[in-house]
Formats: C-alpha cells, structure tokens, sequence
C-alpha cells in the first residue's frame, strides 16, 4: 500500500474534482432568485470553505458536478469499494443480523456467552468491553482496579482475544466490536485470529 506524507489527502482531492457546473442556467437562476435573497436578509454569504480535512466544499451540488468516472468510484454491490453495500443483493437476499450486546467478566465468560447465543439462532456478534480495555489499560494497571469485567470483557492481551473467540468459526459470523481508542489494536487482534484460524481475509 502506498504510504506518506499527504498521500490521502491528495486521494481524496483527486476524488473531489468535479465538473465545473458555474455554467448551468437552473442553477444561476436558483442563485439570483432563492440564494442572493436569503444572503442579504441573514447576511451570510460563504459559498465556498474547507472542510477539517482541507478539502474545498461548495456551497451546492448538481449531478454536473458528479465525476465522470461515477461508476467506477461506486462500483456495484458486493464488489470493491462497497459504496453500494457489501452484499451483491444486500437484505433483500439475506435476514437481518442479529447479534446481542454481549461481554462481561472474564475471555471465558464471554466465550460461554457468545457461544451459548449463537447455539440460540444469533447470527453475528457484538463484543462489549470493560472500561480498562475502552481506555486502553491492562487488567495490572492501577486505574483499573475494581473495573475488570464490569461492563464488559476485559482483554489485555491477543491471548484474551483467542480464548474469547475459541471454538467459534469466524468465516461463519460477523462481528461488531463497540471500542474507541484502542480500535485498531483490537481489529489488528481479530484479525490475526482469524488468520490464524485459516480465513480469507
């Protein structure tokens, strides 16, 4: 994968260009006729700004504005970028997921748990975590004492993620991990175990 300095950022302005629609008489009399009114009666007349990535945004889209290589950025369902879903047919050709807020105590805990809903027809699962683990603190540092496994499961180490997902087929269910600051600890977790259980990522 490419890397550096602005590499996405010039991804994502390259994927902004837009046809220049500033020619469209609809919209010049959208302009003249509903816009220049309300600017002068509230005094805002900021058209154009940028946005917390830099990127220019203007004040109104038109499809002359979408690219040319629309499909392409789109794609189609269930292929590369998945814009339009991951699924060829979506929910039309498959049940909702059901999946049940789940984790607490110890990995084992959670491992009984998980596997006990999914032996009750759950289809997906939903890992909550204790606030240690939310912050990212191991189960032996002090701010943790007396919050191991309250609100959810505690997972300390890739070890505590194996043995929460032991036995459970992750090619067969998906799964939702509700964490903030530690996310790409955790997915980087979930995916070497799902590596190491043999699955195509």
């Amino acid at each position: 994968m490419e890397e550096g300095k602005g590499f996405w950022h010039s991804k994502l302005i390259e994927a902004s260009k837009r046809v220049n629609s500033s020619n469209d008489p609809d919209q010049e009399k959208w302009r003249k006729n509903i816009l220049e009114p309300w600017e002068k009666s509230t005094g805002y007349t900021e058209e154009e700004f940028e946005n917390s990535s830099s990127i220019e945004i203007k004040g109104l889209y038109t499809e002359k504005d979408l690219p040319e290589n629309q499909r392409e950025l789109l794609g189609f369902p269930g292929d590369y970028p998945f814009t339009r879903g991951v699924y060829p047919n979506m929910y039309r050709g498959k049940d909702w997921t059901m999946r049940m807020f789940s984790g607490f105590g110890t990995p084992e805990d959670t491992n009984a748990r998980l596997k006990y809903l999914i032996s009750h027809g759950e289809t997906g699962l939903s890992i909550a975590f204790d606030m240690p683990t939310l912050y990212a603190y191991d189960c032996d540092n002090k701010r943790a004492d007396g919050e191991i496994g309250k609100c959810g499961v505690n997972v300390s180490s890739l070890k505590d993620m194996e043995i929460i997902f032991d036995g459970i087929d992750l090619s067969k269910v998906t799964t939702s991990m509700t964490i903030n600051a530690p996310a790409a600890v955790l997915t980087a977790m979930y995916f070497a175990i799902a590596r190491k259980q043999g699955t195509n990522s």
